[in-house]
């Protein structure tokens, strides 16, 4: 067996396959990296650049040194008693890390990692939010190592994160509200899962989750995925519960087939951790998804609003900047002419965020009839973030105000998800226009791209970009419209 290094439990927490895989997979049945997954490697880099060149005191940089070399270096420093040391290299037994930090305690040495993500995930305004799962695993296994050696006695770790904070991981803490597993207790159970998959005596197979869409063996999975009929083929059946079904229900015609009456009793089924409900609507979609000629359906009375005129509103943003830097609309008269309108941050500054914001606000409220379609809660999320940044343009309970009006519908939340069963492998805007016959203009249309595009365009001010930037949002508001279009004819006439 060779080294469990603390990537292949990051791995194991979003997809256990993908560990398999980099372990035993063919080099050939991969994928090009996306140029998205290469700028979040570039935005990584450079955030760790940044953060130790501003570090202001004296530290150990290892970065530069031949790894054959560092693990050695690394050992004298901590012996010699260096207060920071950057860019180590750990290991005991099977076990092998990498932490960014090696940083000297009363307690002996604690690791830490530089991460250009926040440290903590479920964050908000009454809760400080709990550390992340795929961090934790990684970090534990430092501390692991530190421990086994002799040079820590504690079980903590820290992140640097995006916001600047130190964000500390104390692997006792309970993970459950039980108060009984702590993420020590979780990083043990992802470590001897990791140790069965490279000995081989774990056999994985691939599921359909989002994650797939950025990593390199995902043309290799599907093909499987597809060929194997599994459940998770079925939209929003992730990883966890398929394996939640019995042996006899494993594929999607096998639960399409499947007698709900044998499985539900009252309001519970008799499949643990799955209810009676949620294996109806699972049971529906796999019905669907085996017809010769699938069309979705709603599943109760929906009464689509009417008006003279329709906006179809998506934005795009930035995560690496926190930047919100184009609002666009289709716009659509009684005539049925359409119009795109957009608002466009023509810098990645504050000002100009605020500038497109503002005309975006405006020309909502010149639209004050109009019915408003957009998908999912992100533009009203963003939006209330840009208030809260930016109140004299509109205060977030004028934001809240607006969005709770009826005539703004979320597509997602409002209709497709609580509403309809669609044949479709997942719910997402993209599939659902696609399987309606839309097609975007561009060759390889997705949130994650737009995103490395407006990365290039920033760097390079090519207006080449910026109209493709511009294109992909319009296709969005008309993937919208596609959508709405399908549903009136669905839906009950009002």
């Amino acid at each position: 067996m060779g080294s469990i290094t603390a990537s292949m439990l990051y791995s194991y927490t979003t997809c256990p396959h993908r560990v398999t895989l980099d372990c035993f997979g063919d080099p050939a049945d991969r994928d090009e990296v996306s140029p998205f997954v290469e700028l979040l490697w570039e935005r990584g880099h450079a955030f760790e650049r940044e953060t130790i060149e501003a570090l202001g005191i004296p530290f150990l940089n290892l970065r530069g040194v031949p790894r054959e070399q560092r693990e050695e270096l690394t050992l004298r420093a901590m012996q010699a008693g260096e207060d920071l040391i950057y860019g180590g290299r750990i290991s005991h037994g099977r076990l092998l890390g990498e932490p960014d930090l090696l940083r000297r305690t009363e307690s002996g040495y604690i690791a830490g990692d530089i991460k250009s993500g926040a440290g903590v995930e479920g964050a908000t305004e009454d809760s400080d939010g709990k550390p992340k799962r795929h961090y934790a695993v990684q970090l534990a296994l430092y501390s692991d190592i530190l421990q086994q050696k002799g040079i820590a006695q504690s079980k903590d770790a820290f992140v640097w994160d995006i916001h600047g904070d130190e964000v500390p991981y104390d692997f006792a803490r309970p993970r459950t509200k039980t108060g009984k597993v702590s993420m020590w207790d979780e990083y043990g159970e992802v470590l001897a899962r990791v140790e069965e998959i490279a000995g081989r005596h774990l056999q994985t197979t691939p599921g359909l989750i989002s994650a797939c869409a950025l990593c390199h063996w995902r043309s290799h999975c599907r093909r499987e995925i597809v060929g194997a009929d599994d459940l998770t083929l079925i939209s929003e059946l992730g990883l966890s519960t398929r394996e939640k079904f019995p042996p006899g229900i494993a594929t999607v015609a096998d639960l399409a087939g499947a007698d709900l009456s044998g499985l539900i009793v009252g309001s519970k089924s008799t499949i643990p951790g799955i209810g009676a409900k949620t294996l109806q609507k699972y049971h529906a979609r796999a019905v669907l998804q085996k017809q010769e000629k699938p069309a979705p359906y709603f599943t109760e009375d929906v009464r689509l609003p009417t008006s003279d005129t329709d906006l179809f509103f998506d934005i795009e943003t930035d995560p690496f900047r926190g930047l919100c830097y184009l609002h666009g609309f289709v716009e659509r008269g009684d005539s049925g002419t359409e119009t795109y309108v957009a608002f466009f941050a023509e810098e990645a500054i504050p000002e100009d965020e605020r500038d497109a914001f503002a005309r975006a606000w405006a020309y909502i409220q010149e639209h004050r009839d109009a019915v408003v379609y957009y998908y999912s809660h992100y533009e009203r999320t963003i939006w209330k973030q840009l208030a809260r940044r930016y109140p004299k343009i509109a205060t977030e309970g004028e934001v809240v105000a607006l969005f709770e009006e009826d005539r703004f519908i979320d597509l997602y939340s409002d209709i497709v998800k609580p509403k309809m069963v669609w044949p479709t492998y997942s719910l997402s805007l993209k599939t659902l226009a696609m399987f309606l016959g839309f097609s975007w203009r561009d060759t390889d249309p997705s949130g994650a791209g737009s995103i490395q595009w407006f990365h290039q365009w920033v760097e390079t001010s090519d207006d080449t970009i910026r109209r493709r930037i511009l294109a992909y949002n319009e296709d969005d508001c008309r993937a919208t419209r596609v959508l709405v279009d399908a549903l009136r004819g669905l839906a009950t006439p009002r």
